[in-house]
């Protein structure tokens, strides 16, 4: 057995502006839930299926974080009902980005991106393809 097994995203650490703010949304956009507080040290951590999204206050006097500090995070959907995510992610105010086939932890479905309060960008990937062919022109896989 290998020292190291990896079996998927534990947590993201954002650094955001309005730790409430953000919680209420992750909470009603995505369905995560609260699941600790940490007070002295400002952290949240909400519970998104197997993982968690801490949430932690920026550094004092920043407005956003800084750039290059995350590029995006992930969350797996358990379906892809892509007229139903947009509905609930409008009836939020969040405009969604074209829904796209790309690859995942679990491999090739849709997926599409979207921003959240702070300017952090969230990929929303459903269940993988029946077809996990690889159409990305000069793809190098494991198996290649």
């Amino acid at each position: 057995m290998a020292a190291i097994t990896p079996l998927g995203l534990d947590h993201v650490v954002l650094r955001v502006a309005d730790i409430d703010r953000a919680s209420r949304w992750y909470e009603a956009v995505l369905g995560a839930r609260v699941e600790r507080i940490l007070p002295g040290i400002g952290l949240t951590q909400l519970r998104i299926g197997a993982s968690l999204l801490d949430l932690v206050p920026l550094p004092a006097g920043e407005e956003r974080p800084a750039a290059g500090n995350m590029d995006h995070f992930c969350v797996e959907l358990a379906g892809f009902d892509e007229a139903a995510i947009r509905a609930h992610l409008e009836a939020h105010g969040v405009t969604p980005n074209e829904v796209h086939r790309r690859y995942g932890a679990r491999g090739h479905g849709p997926s599409m991106y979207l921003t959240d309060p702070d300017g952090n960008t969230v990929e929303l990937k459903g269940p993988p393809d029946a077809d996990q062919t690889e159409r990305a022109p000069g793809a190098i896989t494991a198996q290649s």
